[in-house]
């Protein structure tokens, strides 16, 4: 059955998981289902989509620029950011009247503040990219008294967009148990951007690690890790492969000694490639949303070692079977897990074959499945 689907988010020429997640959602949905799908942007104008976009999505182009915002002062943002917001509804609203979607989905940007305000027909959908304890990264735990007081206020206001929503949408069991003062909340993990044909051999002394260089991904903490596993195995590499500042990751690698062997990369188009030609794939995440590099590894045949961080790593790795957990911060017991495999080529080619198969589950069609069936739901109420 045919669907007129819109999707809201800031922009696609951003080398992220989020950006990455809904161009293998919309193509296929496009492609395969035969959905007529849009992509509203308020960023990145003139910006060419960083992942290949099907030429049946619509993408529309608002032109907002709240990046803007990212160069001015405290003082200074208060009022553009209001005008622009204000722009941003009236604009949203006047494509969402004339395009008519059956469903809007936003991916819990600027629009929640509006979305279900908009009377334009559409059944009105959020999904969120990571758990809630560090969505904006607000806590309950915050020193600082006017940001705890901001915080609370800000979380009660979003809870009141969110129960407006037809469905809420996380990644995992684990996070929608966070989410208690809701009854629209459903779990759908995000799919797989590819599945490829070739994998991994596992004998290449090559092992990889793939992210944003920022402080949640944990780069500080593989590379202390390495450096406890470098000295015992001279002849292996370890390569990071990411978007972002790096200074800091630079530093610590020359502090630790081990520029050797410890190599940081851009980002990549050809990240399946890069995980195909690598044995093992090393995860130091202080938080994730769900981990789909984890995912994307596995379907490559490689076997994974991840700190069970909240909360996507152990809703996708079965531990001693396709991957290893280990407990959260331990850098020792982490380094001595990939001592092991890297010693032992039959148990990593053993685990790469299991996590290939594991991680089948994850396909854009079985996802899919579960998207059709929700639009479905929320369409016949």
């Amino acid at each position: 059955m045919s669907r007129r689907i819109a999707y809201c988010t800031p922009s696609l020429y951003i080398a992220g998981g989020v950006e990455r997640v809904l161009v293998t959602k919309a193509n296929y949905f496009a492609d395969v289902l035969g959905y007529e799908i849009y992509i509203i942007l308020t960023d990145g104008k003139g910006k060419a989509p960083y992942y290949p976009l099907s030429p049946k999505v619509k993408v529309i182009h608002l032109d907002i620029n709240f990046e803007e915002l990212w160069h001015l002062s405290f003082l200074r943002k208060i009022p553009v950011y209001l005008k622009k917001q204000r722009v941003f509804k009236r604009k949203l609203t006047e494509v969402l009247m004339e395009i008519k979607p059956d469903i809007t989905v936003s991916l819990l940007r600027r629009e929640i503040n509006f979305i279900t305000s908009i009377k334009d027909g559409s059944k009105k959908v959020g999904e969120i990219h990571i758990n809630r304890d560090n969505y904006r990264n607000f806590t309950d735990k915050e020193d600082n008294l006017f940001k705890r007081i901001f915080a609370y206020f800000w979380d009660k206001q979003l809870l009141g967009k969110l129960k407006h929503l037809d469905a809420f949408v996380c990644l995992t069991e684990d996070d929608k148990a966070k989410w208690m003062e809701l009854d629209n909340v459903r779990v759908i993990p995000n799919p797989l951007p590819f599945y490829p044909e070739k994998c991994s051999d596992g004998r290449e002394k090559r092992v990889i690690s793939v992210g944003r260089y920022a402080y949640e991904k944990g780069f500080d903490r593989l590379a202390r890790i390495w450096a406890l596993v470098a000295k015992d195995f001279p002849d292996w590499s370890l390569h990071v492969y990411g978007s972002g500042d790096a200074e800091e990751l630079k530093e610590d690698v020359n502090r630790l000694q081990i520029a050797d062997s410890f190599f940081i990369h851009g980002p990549t188009s050809d990240i399946a490639n890069v995980y195909c030609s690598s044995s093992l794939y090393l995860l130091t995440s202080r938080f994730e949303g769900f981990g789909m590099v984890l995912a994307e590894a596995m379907a490559c045949g490689l076997p994974v070692v991840s700190f069970d961080c909240p909360y996507g790593p152990r809703n996708i790795i079965t531990h001693g079977e396709d991957g290893f957990l280990i407990q959260d911060g331990d850098i020792e017991a982490y380094a001595s897990q990939v001592a092991r495999l890297l010693e032992c080529s039959g148990q990593r080619l053993t685990m790469g074959s299991k996590a290939r198969s594991n991680i089948g589950r994850l396909k854009i069609e079985y996802i899919s499945r579960r998207w059709e069936e929700l639009f479905d739901e929320i369409l016949s109420e």
